[in-house]
């Protein structure tokens, strides 16, 4: 029996934080998150195999569009991990997943002026007053919660 896959709907509310770890990697959940949605057409905004997603392919090398299709087939994150772990071209330690998953939690924008600017003008996008917002991922999230109705 196949079973139909599951989906969130991203119209709806925002994908899994970045942080939300499965398998201790960061990124993985959310990229299920907007594949399933992709899937449904119900992904918003939201681009599965974005250019944070890429992070972690190229961290593990495993084709996105090979994932995909284990989406379709309707399994869960148990099953995917699983799959990513055994898929990776580039099988990672424990102790690698750690590490790269606290240093892209902690991941902010480069020091160049160029790119210190674009990081504030997407910032103040959503707020103008938050000195809070200090990474990427705390970026996004603000993202998130000010495009569901939240203020800033």
């Amino acid at each position: 029996m196949k079973t139909q896959p599951s989906f969130i709907d991203l119209t709806q509310r925002p994908p899994r934080s970045f942080r939300a770890r499965l398998g201790n990697y960061v990124i993985l959940a959310r990229m299920l998150d907007k594949g399933r949605a992709t899937l449904a057409r119900k992904n918003g905004d939201y681009k599965y195999n974005s250019g944070t997603d890429q992070h972690l392919t190229k961290f593990l090398g495993f084709d996105p569009k090979a994932l995909l299709k284990q989406l379709a087939a309707g399994k869960g994150d148990g099953e995917i991990l699983e799959w990513v772990q055994t898929h990776s071209k580039t099988p990672r330690a424990p102790w690698e997943i750690e590490a790269w998953s606290a240093f892209m939690e902690k991941r902010g924008p480069d020091s160049d002026a160029e790119t210190l600017e674009l990081f504030a003008g997407y910032v103040a996008e959503f707020s103008k007053a938050r000195e809070d917002i200090k990474t990427w991922f705390d970026a996004i999230e603000l993202d998130d919660y000010v495009s569901f109705g939240g203020k800033a």
